[in-house]
């Protein structure tokens, strides 16, 4: 039952071959036995869970509902859930429990989806490894020694090992897609302003943005068309008619022009994700599809110009954390500098402090135009070269991660190693593109991930290619040793 897809899951619910409270319980039980050894979930949410199911229940035996009634799924941990803990992976907010629902969840919960549990992330989504949890590590499905990349690892890690069908995470500089890479899942990153970002605790507001996790890009459709469309109550949402994706997923890629740049093939890219993601090119080539080589040049600008933007926005962001209104505070303060400097001492990582500290140094006085306006105005070099290459082609394609999943512990003194595991990914989020990353193979015995990215609102473009490319092959059925 566990091996189910959205879509298998949603056929088999409508046929009345399996009622959602069987396959809640069946999830359920199959969490309490085997996340231990990951750690992917922060909350389990049965009881709310079970009741879920059993009002999709008479939904589906009233004959009503959509594609995903009495589906269930797992929401990564920023996003607010009402009644239930909503800790972003942090000390600071370990106590905190929403009042009311984000965007998203509400969404997906109208549409009937069951919410099994909350996702454990980095630290304020804040790391490419899943290792600054305050709630600890997440470990790899694929090999319990390794990372399942990050910030969203734990969504990927539970969908890898058949402990949901689907899950929600979001992505600032590749947190969708890097850990669906690692993890040998489907990630998708949307355009910026597709899905809301209400009731998602920010990060760096001009560049977060909620996806989905699934195993097949026809799961990815049926989840964004539930998340998508225009949300009055966030600022940043774009009012864009949503379609349905699930239309063209199966529409011939004949013809189709898939832009490939050499600046994604340079030095530092892992030999064997090279090969399996020339490998996974040739397949779409052989679809009908044309390769043509595409220039970025400022690709190399991106990650510098990333770390100045993203860290500036997050201490603006986090400066809220301060031990007053919610969130951690310290014992017994002897003064109010002391409960500041105290609650958010003990609040916050190391990571986490780290990125505050130099943003707060890039946005000080005698420094905005040495760093944050240079970034900003890099930013723009970025999304134009996108934007010329797409004039040329129709989708981009290229490695997803440059390695496979590394050890833990391994980059956790390194934190531009670290940095680095997103080289491929943050640049799309600098532009505001979609991108989505689909399994393409193993390297080691650690899966790879293919990287598609679009044009703004041409998701469904991205599905389609995704789609048509699992149809001829089938890294995404492979299942982890002991998930089976």
């Amino acid at each position: 039952m566990h091996h189910k897809t959205v879509a298998e899951a949603s056929a088999a619910l409508r046929a009345g071959e399996v009622s959602s409270r069987e396959l809640t319980d069946a999830l359920l039980g199959r969490i309490e036995q085997l996340d231990p050894q990951l750690n992917s979930l922060i909350t389990v949410t049965a009881e709310q869970a079970r009741a879920a199911a059993d009002a999709a229940d008479e939904r589906l035996s009233a004959g009503q509902g959509g594609p995903l009634t009495g589906v269930p799924l797992i929401h990564k941990d920023i996003f607010c859930t009402e009644g239930v803990a909503t800790t972003c992976g942090s000390r600071m907010l370990a106590p905190f429990q929403a009042p009311y629902s984000a965007t998203v969840v509400e969404r997906l919960g109208a549409a009937g989806a069951v919410m099994l549990g909350k996702a454990n992330m980095d630290e304020f989504a804040m790391g490419s490894s899943n290792e600054t949890s305050y709630f600890g590590p997440v470990r790899n499905p694929w090999d319990l020694e390794a990372v399942p990349g990050g910030s969203s690892g734990g969504s990927a890690a539970a969908v890898a090992a058949r402990l949901a069908p689907a899950a929600t995470g979001t992505d600032t500089g590749g947190s969708i897609r890097q850990p669906a890479a690692l993890s040998g899942v489907c990630g998708l990153k949307p355009t910026y302003g597709r899905v809301s970002r209400y009731g998602m605790v920010a990060f760096a507001s001009s560049l977060d943005q909620a996806g989905p996790f699934a195993r097949t890009a026809e799961d990815l459709a049926l989840l964004l068309g539930a998340m998508a469309g225009f949300d009055e109550r966030d600022s940043t949402s774009v009012e864009h008619v949503v379609p349905d994706y699930t239309d063209g997923l199966s529409r011939s890629i004949k013809g189709l022009r898939i832009g490939v740049p050499p600046e994604f093939f340079g030095e530092g890219l892992d030999a064997d994700v090279r090969s399996r993601v020339n490998a996974a090119l040739e397949v779409l080539e052989g679809e009908g599809a044309e390769l043509v080589e595409v220039a970025l040049p400022n690709m190399e600008l991106a990650l510098p110009a990333y770390y100045v933007i993203a860290p500036a926005e997050a201490s603006s962001n986090l400066a809220r954390y301060d031990g007053v209104r919610f969130g951690h505070r310290c014992a017994e303060p002897q003064s109010l500098e002391d409960l500041y400097k105290r609650s958010r001492a003990e609040g916050f990582g190391d990571e986490v402090k780290r990125r505050i500290l130099v943003g707060t140094y890039a946005l000080s006085a005698g420094y905005y135009d040495a760093y944050y306006r240079k970034a900003q105005q890099i930013r723009r070099l970025v999304a134009d070269d996108f934007r010329r290459a797409l004039e040329e082609v129709d989708v981009i394609a290229g490695p997803t991660a440059p390695t496979p999943a590394f050890n833990l512990g391994e980059r956790s003194d390194d934190p531009v190693q670290m940095y680095l595991s997103d080289i491929y990914t943050l640049a799309v989020n600098l532009a505001g593109l979609p991108g989505l990353s689909v399994p393409a193979g193993l390297s080691r015995g650690r899966p790879v991930g293919l990287q598609l990215i679009g044009g703004y609102f041409e998701e469904a473009r991205l599905l389609n290619v995704a789609h048509k490319y699992q149809q001829v092959t089938d890294w995404h059925k492979q299942v982890p040793e002991g998930f089976e």
